[in-house]
């Protein structure tokens, strides 16, 4: 399934200042995804072409002041600050002196066997150079969410060898059903 972008109304309660919005929703074929664990495999894991690229932002953002805010308790996912976390939804970002960010992360059993993911992303932008950054980075955005949310269909190394076609976190394994394949 391809993630299929959604509209995001403003102002949005997780950041109420927030000028610029985008959801992307993938269809799941099978139950038992916490947002949790759906934040853990778009995040922690992304494809080698989406690491590449977030480095080489990163490295270019990073002689104007832009760094990554630590969590006040520790606490992340993907190196994002952990705002709140249930089994349904899972609210990361940071608030910072050129933009305010959340990512939002919702998983709903909407079918009798299967679930949608939602992955929003909601920004404040504070500062001409946070406006500059929105639109130098926006044409691969989209780019990016897509490679972040394939990670729910492509199980990594420790997944494979362990269960076969598993997703696990910890003890729990979660099995999905993908194209093709029983």
């Amino acid at each position: 399934m391809s993630p299929v972008s959604r509209p995001v109304f403003l102002p949005h309660p997780l950041l109420p200042d927030a000028d610029w919005a985008d959801r992307f929703t993938l269809r799941l074929p099978a139950g038992g995804l916490t947002a949790r664990h759906a934040a853990r495999l778009t995040l922690e894991r992304p494809p080698l072409r989406i690491r590449a690229f977030l480095v080489s932002r990163n490295r270019l953002v990073a002689p104007f002041g832009w760094k990554k805010t630590p969590a006040e308790d520790g606490a992340t996912i993907g190196g994002i600050p952990v705002i709140s976390a249930g089994d349904d939804r899972v609210v990361l970002g940071a608030d910072g002196r050129h933009l305010d960010f959340r990512i939002v992360i919702d998983v709903r059993q909407d079918r009798p066997r299967g679930q949608t993911l939602s992955f929003m992303t909601l920004l404040r932008r504070r500062s001409l150079p946070a406006r500059l950054y929105l639109a130098a980075v926006l044409p691969f955005h989209k780019y990016v969410l897509r490679g972040l949310l394939a990670g729910i269909d492509r199980p990594g190394p420790r997944e494979r060898k362990r269960t076969g076609e598993a997703y696990g976190d910890g003890d729990a394994a979660l099995t999905l059903t993908r194209r093709g394949k029983g």
